[in-house]
């Protein structure tokens, strides 16, 4: 008896104990991350990542002589600033115009944004709020084609196009929705399933079908799932390489910029000014969509990652 209450009382004791020292560590960690120095190292983390960005973005202000001769830091002695680039790599005439890239992009974007993101709302209601046999098997078979390298289904789809006979513009849209879709739908259904099942029931008992309920209910709290995806569906397009290049055939009446900016490194090796503005031109579109919309990225990944 006596060595059962003993036990019971060190066991007791023991508790708050290691309650405080976890509590003391974790106000450790946190002063050094918070401190002067931790600061001081991101602040030069910071910087470090974005000086090639910033001396990318001179680079392409300065003119063809002075590109070609001297390093972009020189541009503060000797500020001389032309917009010629932009005009040459803006306009839709010539070898080295990113004009029709630019169109090309946006044309290849919003279908490649918008498909996967219509289809991964269906079917992440269907796996979410209808129940059928093996709904549990078939989201995780969903998930699971995640670990399937795009490499791999590059030349069974380009085969499938082609005795398909679909238009570049297609087999672009449609290999970007394929590949997003196992991703979409789990973040979707993620976020769906914590949902509280009383408001889905209340809509029910008032006569509300799966279409009202979709429509009506769930969309409205949907949209930060639906920006965060869109982003990063935004960014993979918008930023890919290897899909254009597969599937548009490198013309440039359907190319994006990406491939518009490759020809400009590839055919144009000495034309360091206008591969600069051309790549400059190329990212400023996905930063300014992320910037705007940012905090629904973060609010709609953490609520599709930590639970389902």
């Amino acid at each position: 008896m006596s060595t059962t209450a003993s036990a019971s009382l060190t066991a007791t004791g023991s508790a708050p104990s290691l309650t405080k020292t976890s509590s003391v560590a974790a106000n450790g960690a946190r002063n050094k991350l918070t401190g002067r120095g931790a600061s001081i190292a991101a602040v030069l983390l910071a910087v470090l990542w974005t000086l090639p960005t910033f001396g990318l973005l001179v680079s392409s202000f300065r003119p063809e002589r002075a590109t070609k001769t001297t390093g972009w830091w020189t541009f503060f002695s000797d500020p001389v600033v032309t917009l010629d680039n932009y005009q040459t790599v803006l306009s839709t005439e010539g070898s080295a115009g990113l004009g029709q890239y630019v169109v090309n992009s946006f044309v290849i974007v919003i279908p490649g944004v918008l498909i996967p993101i219509c289809l991964a709302l269906l079917a992440s209601y269907a796996l979410a709020w209808i129940d059928f046999p093996g709904r549990s098997y078939v989201f995780v078979g969903i998930f699971a084609l995640q670990i399937v390298p795009i490499q791999v289904t590059l030349l069974p789809l380009l085969t499938l196009y082609i005795q398909a006979g679909l238009p570049p513009f297609w087999r672009i849209w449609l290999s970007h929705s394929i590949f997003a879709l196992p991703l979409a739908i789990f973040l979707m259904h993620n976020f769906m399933k914590e949902i509280p099942r009383e408001l889905i029931e209340a809509a029910r008992v008032d006569g509300a079908g799966h279409v009202k309920i979709f429509v009506s209910v769930l969309l409205p709290l949907l949209k930060p799932a639906v920006a965060a995806f869109g982003i990063f569906q935004f960014l993979w397009v918008w930023n890919d390489l290897l899909v254009a290049r597969v599937f548009a055939g490198g013309g440039s009446d359907v190319a994006p910029i990406t491939l518009g900016v490759f020809n400009l490194s590839g055919t144009r090796g000495s034309a360091w000014h206008l591969l600069s503005a051309g790549a400059f031109v190329s990212i400023i579109v996905p930063v300014v969509v992320f910037l705007s919309m940012q905090r629904f990225f973060v609010r709609g990944l953490l609520a599709g990652g930590l639970k389902g």
